[in-house]
């Protein structure tokens, strides 16, 4: 594939809900640009984008891959990306990086979950769409009813390019709007199509959705809209029209619907010929980075005469290394050659550079302004990160991941899974930024955190594959704490004779809560206030020791004592016998017993949920929260159609809000969490809790 300037690059998402076609598409699109000479077929894992043994297995993405092809003279590389939640994190990244996106809907299902989802992602990035209605073949396909549909629940901007003939098994090709003319599926479905006149039937059909188009092209432009008024379509020019109907689609005051079917490679020339003809190329994609020395913006010249900008958008790890996938913004990425990690402020060295295609790669020089390239062995670089020409720190916009929804327990399954848990992991975070990995102090648990369950229950299949490191993904325990009631005194004496020397420690200490603090970072507050050196000074800190064991351990459910004042006011010592151990016994002991008698009780840690949810499930969210023990604590529109909840929610009860919420809201529903604070435990589930703790002790003492 020959050198392509930004003039002739274009960049291409393809977007869409689980099983609208998008990987299909992008063979048909391969196909019929002759990349391939043949189109794959998902089912089998024959596709060029789904080469990862976890989509074969699978039968969907799970991750993003790069499809270059050549039309006419210019070049489109496409982007296939998953199109289910839990992979969220590659359509964000793809997101970033693009010129324009594909948009594919099912002409049977219409705008789907996933659908509003990445038209979301696709605004707030700024970025031109494109609709595809595609299965123009299949039962029950409706093309009028998915754009009404599209402009309902999308944007009133969606407009059709084309309107196909016919439907299901009479589909036969489609209408031109701006052509006026029929293109008939070639018997062949190699991509070629038969051109002929537009049948009389849909005549006035193809006459009313023309003059639409025309009314939204004119909309564009004040010159353009006044000699529209004036003089109907005749007084514009075809370029116009063209030039008009650029403008629109690059601010988004138009959405462009194109049609048809990609199992059978109708309307994929069609398609092609419109992202040339009006996806802005990376020539005019303007893209600004901050000086990270001066603080200034500056705005990135596509010229490979410039100075090195180029984006890491996606990186993938193995036991040989990591690939880094990259767009240049300006200048040339050249083999062998040394460019700046613009975060770490440290060179790296640029060995081979790759052209790539699905799993393929092919050695090449250079990689210029508006194109995409591949890495391999950066040593410092991770997603996200800039590179730049040394002494030119520039930062570009960041990929904005989306936040961990899901957090599960990771348990190696034997001692060596143990020792290559922690590189395993890291890499698999080098690889996915949506992962999240954490211990949890009080549990000791290795804790990691996802888009959903299935995502992390592929990242396990990945550690195995690639790392062999065997996990297991559970639940993790509830940090539960416990807390005191009240005031109370104890005393508590160790007296041990063995023969030899023995052991002699009287304590008597007192017990009292603390107000709770979210500042405060020492659980225990200890004080000394033995008068007459009844105790020596210096088997205080054993006693304290002690006492800290106790609280460590807790009374109930073996969780941690915390926001507790301790004075040790009296006690005893021997002259011979009296030891640290003994002290230290003798503290654990007395603080156990001050500690009954002032009233253990459980206490929970409260999460605050921003819940964003399509207007029509406020009421079922917040029914159900009153399910899981939650307190609403307000609700306010979100826009478009959407409320925002907060609430407040034990964690015991919304581990799985996740993969919940998807299905109270047929996944239309997001939200986002955060730790507030601990309160007490019902009463009615303590003694359920407690039992559980005491199984868990038995299970573990049997083996």
């Amino acid at each position: 594939m020959r050198a392509y300037g930004p003039e002739r690059l274009h960049t291409i998402g393809i977007f869409g809900h689980l099983g609208s076609g998008k990987t299909t598409l992008a063979e048909a699109m391969l196909m019929t640009a002759h990349a391939i000479p043949r189109m794959g077929r998902v089912e089998d894992g024959s596709t060029m984008s789904d080469f990862d043994p976890d989509e074969h297995r699978r039968g969907m993405s799970v991750s993003l891959s790069v499809l270059p092809l050549e039309w006419n003279d210019d070049k489109i590389n496409l982007i296939d990306t998953p199109g289910f939640a839990d992979f969220a994190g590659d359509m964000a990244a793809a997101m970033r990086v693009i010129d324009g996106a594909i948009i594919v809907l099912d002409a049977s299902a219409g705008v789907e979950v996933g659908t509003e989802l990445v038209w979301e992602m696709a605004v707030h990035n700024k970025v031109p769409r494109i609709l595809f209605v595609n299965k123009l073949d299949r039962d029950n396909a409706n093309f009028y009813q998915v754009i009404e549909q599209a402009r309902e629940r999308l944007d009133a901007a969606v407009i059709p390019m084309q309107i196909p003939i016919g439907a299901g098994k009479d589909f036969k090709g489609l209408i031109s709007l701006r052509q006026q003319r029929a293109w008939l599926v070639s018997p062949a479905h190699d991509g070629g199509f038969i051109e002929a006149d537009v049948p009389a039937e849909l005549d006035g059909l193809m006459h009313e959705w023309r003059t639409a188009l025309i009314d939204k092209i004119a909309a564009t432009n004040d010159d353009l809209i006044e000699r529209y008024l004036e003089g109907g379509e005749d007084a514009l020019t075809r370029e116009e029209l063209l030039l008009g109907l650029r403008a629109g689609i690059a601010d988004g005051s138009i959405v462009p619907v194109f049609c048809g079917s990609a199992s059978e490679v109708a309307g994929i020339q069609q398609l092609l010929n419109g992202i040339v003809d009006s996806i802005p190329s990376a020539a005019r994609r303007e893209v600004r980075a901050t000086d990270l020395v001066s603080g200034e913006v500056v705005t990135l010249k596509p010229d490979a005469a410039e100075p090195v900008t180029a984006l890491v958008f996606k990186t993938i790890a193995d036991t040989y290394g990591k690939l880094s996938y990259f767009r240049v913004y300006s200048g040339q990425v050249q083999a062998n050659s040394t460019l700046s990690n613009s975060r770490t402020r440290k060179d790296e060295r640029i060995g081979h550079v790759y052209a790539i295609c699905g799993k393929e790669q092919k050695d090449i020089e250079s990689i210029g302004p508006g194109d995409i390239g591949v890495v391999t062995k950066l040593a410092e670089t991770a997603t996200n990160d800039t590179l730049c020409t040394p002494g030119r720190a520039l930062q570009l916009e960041p990929i904005v991941f989306p936040a961990p929804a899901f957090i599960a327990t990771v348990k190696p399954q034997s001692r060596a899974d143990l020792d290559k848990l922690g590189s395993a992991l890291s890499r698999m975070i080098e690889e996915d930024p949506t992962l999240v990995a954490s211990r949890d102090p009080q549990t000791g648990e290795t804790l990691l955190a996802g888009l959903g369950e299935s995502h992390l229950q592929i990242v396990a299949e990945r550690m195995k594959r690639k790392f062999d490191v065997s996990i297991e993904i559970d639940l993790p325990r509830i940090p539960y704490r416990e807390a005191i009631r009240g005031r109370a005194e104890a005393q508590y004496r160790h007296k041990k004779q063995t023969g030899g020397a023995g052991q002699f420690a009287d304590v008597s200490l007192r017990v009292e809560p603390l107000e709770p603090d979210p500042n405060r970072e020492d659980p225990l507050e200890f004080v000394n206030e033995v008068v007459g050196g009844v105790i020596s000074r210096g088997f205080m800190p054993a006693i304290e020791k002690g006492v800290r064991e106790a609280m460590a351990e807790g009374l109930l459910t073996g969780s941690p004592l915390s926001d507790v004042r301790v004075a040790v006011f009296d006690g005893k010592e021997h002259p011979v016998d009296s030891k640290e151990i003994a002290f230290k016994i003798a503290g654990k002991e007395a603080f156990k017993l001050a500690a009954q008698k002032a009233g253990v009780y459980l206490m929970e840690p409260i999460y605050t949920l921003e819940i964003v949810v399509p207007d029509q499930y406020a009421g079922d969210i917040m029914s159900d929260m009153s399910t899981r023990r939650g307190r609403v604590l307000g609700m306010l529109p979100a826009g478009g159609g959407r409320t925002t909840i907060s609430v407040q929610a034990p964690l015991a009860e919304i581990q799985r809000y996740a993969t919940d919420l998807r299905a109270i809201t047929q996944a239309r529903g997001r939200f986002s969490m955060r730790f507030s604070h601990y309160e007490e435990v019902p009463g009615h589930l303590v003694d359920g809790i407690v039992a559980q703790h005491k199984k868990e002790l038995e299970t573990a003492n049997a083996h």
